[in-house]
């Protein structure tokens, strides 16, 4: 009996002590996914040609894509416009430099390669004005562009992103009649933040976009179309079945969108060398209260909520789905699932080859032809 209980003496603190670490292994992890993101540098710049006016880039999956992007730097330049691919080989890509660089400017070497393209309205050359949206979380800025129909498009930034994420569907839209509305939501850099400063993943996030839709129609439009890239999407889509002004949305147009976050997360930690049951784990300590608050959450986070794939049924408008087979980042699985569980509702035309949220700079007409027929099809599009 001596020797059992010093066994249990020395065994159980030793369990106690396992069973602490895994609890914060698990709240570090839930953490990680409520966090705000913070553009990381993932690419390094090897050298810059002023005179030729390129720049040669570590290879990667995104830096060998054809089309313009974006590149976020320090130095003389934050940001600098990228062209076409010119050269490659197994280590390093040549791009033609549509952001002029000036010799003897500073370029450090770290930098973060983007869809973004435009990092500003003013750059799209069309009538614009700063707006403020009246959300309770509380006044959210956004960028209007005119237009004459009253069918008005409502863009929503991803995780990590601002508004100017949205500007390369502008003149598409534009073109077609439709005013769009820019906008911002709580703790994305430019709305207000929380008391956690923490994403909900679109479960809290979604009345940001509510607001704005109220805005809308109080300043003239009669009905929205609801624009959400990435994390935008799973915004969107809760706008689309708790709105209270949910007869007024027209549509849903969705661009790399999270339409179920188990798929993503699951497939994120996958990628990240995260094993299971880890993730189920993270996400199980996200929708208990206590919990979630510990993980750095304003407030639990259901799941089962935000699956709108097993929410299907509740979908009662026409949605336009634009997903890269080979996203990388946010898996196209759900969205494949979501178009099969209603078939009546959403389409979705096949694209690869383009990662995430870049469908438009690797194929900008093949992407714009997408949304223009399907707007055509909806009888939403105001141009002749």
């Amino acid at each position: 009996m001596k020797s059992l209980r010093h066994a249990v003496a020395l065994v159980v603190p030793a369990l106690l002590a396992l069973a602490a670490a895994s609890a914060l292994v698990v709240l570090g992890t839930a953490r990680r996914v409520v966090s705000i993101g913070r553009r990381t540098p993932d690419v390094v710049i090897r050298a810059v040609d002023t005179g030729a006016q390129t720049i040669e880039l570590q290879r990667t999956a995104d830096t060998e894509l054809p089309g313009r992007y974006g590149l976020f730097t320090t130095g003389t330049h934050g940001y600098v416009k990228l062209g076409a691919v010119l050269s490659a080989d197994a280590t390093t890509v040549r791009r033609k430099l549509l952001t002029q660089i000036e010799p003897g400017a500073k370029v450090d070497r770290e930098a973060a390669f983007s869809g973004w393209y435009y990092s500003a309205p003013s750059e799209l050359h069309l009538p614009w004005e700063n707006v403020l949206i009246g959300s309770a979380s509380g006044p959210c800025p956004a960028w209007f562009f005119p237009a004459e129909s009253s069918t008005w498009v409502i863009q929503v930034h991803g995780r990590g992103g601002m508004r100017a994420e949205c500007l390369r569907a502008v003149p598409v839209l534009h073109a077609a009649g439709l005013p769009n509305l820019v906008v911002s939501y709580r703790n994305d850099g430019e709305a207000p933040r929380s008391r956690a400063g923490a994403y909900a993943l679109g479960s809290a996030e979604w009345r940001d976009i509510d607001a704005a839709i109220s805005y809308a129609l109080r300043h003239g439009a009669e009905r929205v179309i609801l624009m959400g890239w990435s994390m935008g999407g799973a915004i969107s889509l809760q706008v689309a079945v708790n709105s209270g002004s949910r007869d007024r949305i027209a549509g849903l147009i969705l661009e790399s969108p999270v339409v179920d976050w188990r798929t993503v997360l699951r497939f994120q930690a996958r990628e990240s060398g995260l094993r299971a049951p880890l993730p189920d784990l993270a996400m199980g300590a996200l929708q208990v209260p206590l919990t979630a608050r510990l993980s750095g959450a304003d407030d639990a986070i259901s799941f089962d909520r935000l699956d709108m794939v097993a929410r299907a049924e509740e979908l009662d408008v026409p949605i336009l789905i634009l997903h890269s087979d080979d996203d990388g980042f946010v898996p196209a699985d759900a969205s494949h699932a979501l178009q099969a569980a209603r078939p009546d509702l959403v389409t979705m035309p096949h694209f690869t080859g383009a990662r995430h949220t870049k469908l438009w700079n690797y194929d900008e007409a093949g992407w714009s032809a997408a949304i223009d027929g399907w707007l055509r099809e909806q009888g939403l599009s105001a141009s002749a």
